[in-house]
């Protein structure tokens, strides 16, 4: 078993990776994996002949199964649905920093909700983690072809969706710096003038706290919106710059509790589209890695 667990423990990264860009969600992802742990430990070790490409497999169709009953309930969420957003470490390459920012950014995540859960494996199994067609064929289960024809239809179902700006890390970190200081210092002008007058927000309380069950457009409406805690909080709010899934991202703090996790899109010289993340579920593990902020 020292061996197996080893293999398995080599592979646990990668098989983490797959389950959370299928669900969107840290625990489920982990108890997929914990699932995946359970069923290699009970499988036949003779009739395997690839460990990776078995695991793979297994992860694949059971966080496909798992989206599936996740679609239903998404259905009857409170506002709008967004991913857990994922602390991460800072990216040590430029293209780690590319990778990362493309394949696990919270704006992504969000878009593959549109894709059926066979087509979003395909597409990430193939596009994401470079499989070819034979592994993405065995792993969810249909021929190449038809894995070729869901690949194809989800990368332009997402290709007229996905950001058009390449803005450099630096570029993108001193934006959000700057916006940063205009919330704490409470400076309706400044953080106006860094918002595009078609700035998009979009939110999710999950029912839970409030948040808007439309996304928001408009910059001046979104720049009243940072304000008002300004005004109400004063010192007591306070804003923190992190990595979240790969890319630099705010968390607002309100009296010394994590408030919102908030990831950015910019052109290079304003903020275009903001996703706020105030699900107190889904913020549980940042504000316990954050408790003393």
């Amino acid at each position: 078993m020292d061996d197996d667990a080893h293999a398995f423990n080599g592979l646990r990264p990668r098989l983490q990776k797959i389950a959370y860009r299928m669900l969107g969600s840290v625990a489920e992802a982990e108890d997929i994996v914990q699932d995946v742990w359970l069923r290699w430990h009970a499988a036949a070790r003779e009739s395997i002949d690839n460990a990776e490409a078995w695991l793979v497999a297994v992860t694949t169709r059971m966080s496909i199964d798992r989206l599936r009953a996740a679609k239903i309930q998404r259905e009857h969420y409170t506002g709008i649905w967004l991913p857990e957003p994922q602390m991460t470490d800072s990216p040590a390459t430029p293209e780690e920093v590319t990778e990362r920012a493309d394949d696990v950014s919270v704006a992504f995540l969000t878009l593959l909700e549109r894709l059926t859960p066979e087509a979003r494996a395909a597409f990430l199994l193939r596009e994401v983690f470079d499989a070819d067609y034979g592994e993405v064929a065995e792993a969810i289960g249909k021929t190449k072809a038809a894995c070729r024809q869901l690949v194809s239809r989800a990368k332009a179902q997402l290709r007229d969706e996905r950001p058009h700006y390449e803005v450099s890390r630096e570029t993108h970190l001193r934006l959000l710096r700057t916006f940063a200081q205009a919330l704490e210092g409470g400076d309706f002008h400044a953080i106006n003038a860094l918002l595009a007058e078609d700035a998009m927000l979009i939110g999710d309380g999950g029912g839970k706290v409030p948040s808007s069950p439309q996304p928001m457009v408009g910059g001046r409406r979104i720049a009243q919106l940072f304000y008002a805690p300004s005004l109400r909080y004063g010192s007591e709010l306070s804003v923190k710059l992190v990595v979240l899934n790969g890319q630099w991202a705010l968390l607002r703090f309100i009296e010394g509790k994590l408030e919102s996790a908030q990831s950015f899109e910019t052109d290079g010289e304003r903020i275009v589209r903001i996703h706020v993340q105030r699900n107190p579920d889904k913020l549980a593990r940042i504000a316990a890695a954050h408790s003393n902020a």
